[in-house]
């Protein structure tokens, strides 16, 4: 998926705006200045927008244009995965529901997040199912996710969009310029190396078990994760690798204690391409890298690469 696509925002402010892509970039890069570089290139084009006179309220926006942290946002967009719907407790311990879908347009496609349960009802009756095309009035972004709430307008329509970009997109970034919500692939080292962590899920749902599933002895599957440090010579972020992953990282021996020392220690200064997305990690209060996939990397391919550039 591909989000906060910087210079589609520019060259709109540039057209409300009537100033040039070069004056409009250096507002932007005056504006994080000003604010000692606190602030991403995406938040400070949306201030500078702003600042123009310039809102996006009442236009609708392609998917490949949203930012994070976006507000009020429409968009057009064809339903291509829904998943189930969710329950979960409040503190208040009232019951509520939640409901996952991805949408895509001819530009991207991204996760969107129904709180409200009359838009949930839509899909629970049957009256907005998946390949249908919907509007979305009055959604706002959080990280890489759009979100709709009671305020929120959601209905299907009758509009037609050609050639839907299913695919999952991801961009190639330096580690440097990595930001919460990413989808991106990058080129790195192994730095640094932990133990992996165990935890168990359920053999039904692939979730982690419950007190309650324990309790009715339901069965379990023994899971691990492990976390890396990788660098690319620009910066280096924590990552994080799932049990599927893990033998394709070399780890194949995760219950046996001297081999899995040998396979650890192997790591290091290991060169490959990992994709997956930015995410911030509340515990350390710092980005974190959810790593989905990984390969060798391809010296043929790097090389043709490196050709054409």
């Amino acid at each position: 998926m591909a989000f906060g696509n910087y210079d589609k925002i520019v060259e709109k402010i540039a057209k409300y705006s009537g100033l040039n892509i070069e004056e409009v970039n250096r507002k932007i890069e005056a504006k994080r200045a000003k604010l000692s570089g606190l602030i991403s290139q995406d938040g400070a084009a949306q201030i500078v927008a702003a600042e123009l006179g310039i809102n996006f309220e009442n236009e609708q926006l392609k998917i490949d244009e949203l930012l994070p942290g976006m507000r009020k946002i429409n968009i057009l967009g064809k339903i291509i995965t829904l998943f189930p719907v969710r329950t979960f407790k409040t503190q208040k311990g009232e019951e509520g529901k939640v409901l996952n879908f991805i949408i895509a347009d001819e530009t991207s496609n991204i996760k969107v997040v129904l709180w409200d349960t009359n838009h949930i009802s839509l899909i629970e009756k049957g009256e907005v199912k998946e390949n249908d095309i919907v509007e979305i009035s009055n959604a706002s972004m959080r990280e890489n996710e759009m979100h709709l709430g009671s305020f929120s307008a959601f209905k299907k329509s009758n509009k037609e969009i050609e050639n839907v970009r299913v695919e999952r997109i991801v961009k190639e970034k330096k580690i440097c310029d990595f930001k919460i919500g990413d989808q991106i692939s990058v080129r790195a080292f192994i730095v640094q190396s932990f133990q992996p962590k165990f935890f168990e899920v359920s053999k039904e749902t692939g979730k982690k078990m419950t007190d309650d599933e324990r309790e009715k002895g339901m069965p379990v599957e023994r899971k691990a994760l492990i976390n890396i440090v990788i660098d690319d010579g620009t910066e280096s972020i924590r990552s994080v690798l799932f049990n599927d992953n893990l033998p394709l990282l070399g780890l194949k021996d995760l219950e046996n204690p001297e081999r899995l020392s040998y396979q650890i220690e192997a790591l290091f200064g290991k060169e490959m391409v990992f994709s997956g997305n930015v995410r911030k990690n509340s515990f350390f209060n710092n980005e974190e890298f959810i790593i989905d996939s990984l390969k060798e990397v391809n010296v043929d391919e790097l090389i043709a690469q490196l050709e054409k550039n």
